[in-house]
């Protein structure tokens, strides 16, 4: 099965459609797959709930759907970054699951592992928690939070081979790997493609099985908050 393509264009073709579900990997602006979300940009596909920690910044990541309001609803953790995002929540064009961040990357973990729901404490009492059943184990309340799983999964890796096996660099190992897992189709950009058996298998972090597509992106690579000072 050939895994490889030429871009990110092509690596989508067949797999895009309206109304979708589209997680996307990333942590801020590191380790985001920017050239798929380019590519979906320019598909034009729309009504998509995308599934990602955060939403990029007004110009750059996520936020190149939110300009051509392509996205009908985020599930996310973080989206203090973006004005454009404020403003069309706000106005109620855009709808939003808000969820903890570690609770949000249980979800995504429990969904590529088949598992449809977890209980956990964080966010019993608040309006996390409205709507959602209760329980109690050992004496506290816990709430029921669902699994996740999506149409398709857009990440981001250092290194991959031609089998779709990837290893990532520091942050980018954050949500990543798991919506790996959790997509029905996942595609993942690349810096660097090698052969089979160049990659040292104790350091891989998703297994191929996981892969459908791979290709060789051209990186950015934004700082989200650039902080300088005068040298003394």
């Amino acid at each position: 099965m050939k895994k490889v393509y030429k871009n990110a264009g092509a690596a989508l073709d067949g797999l895009l459609f309206d109304g979708m579900t589209i997680m996307a990997g990333g942590f801020g602006l590191c380790g985001i797959p920017e050239n798929l979300i380019t590519a979906i940009r320019d598909a034009g596909v729309g009504n998509l709930t995308v599934i990602s920690n955060n939403a990029g910044v007004d110009d750059f990541g996520l936020g190149l759907l939110l300009e051509t309001h392509q996205i009908k609803k985020m599930v996310s953790s973080y989206v203090g970054e973006n004005k454009l995002f404020e403003q069309q929540f706000l106005s109620g064009e855009l709808e939003l699951e808000f969820n903890p961040q570690g609770t949000l990357a249980e979800r995504i973990r429990a969904g590529g592992a088949g598992i449809p729901g977890f209980y956990t404490k964080t966010g019993v009492g608040t309006v996390i928690a409205e709507g959602k059943p209760h329980k109690q184990f050992d004496g506290e309340t816990h709430i029921l939070e669902r699994g996740l799983t999506a149409d398709l999964s857009i990440i981001k890796a250092w290194k991959g081979d031609t089998a779709g096996n990837l290893i990532y660099r520091k942050t980018a190992r954050n949500f990543n790997p798991i919506m790996a897992t959790a997509g029905r189709a996942t595609v993942a950009e690349v810096e660097e493609i090698v052969e089979v058996g160049a990659l040292e298998a104790d350091f891989i972090h998703t297994p191929g099985i996981f892969v459908q597509r791979i290709f060789k992106g051209e990186f950015e690579k934004r700082i989200e908050q650039r902080t300088t000072r005068e040298r003394e």
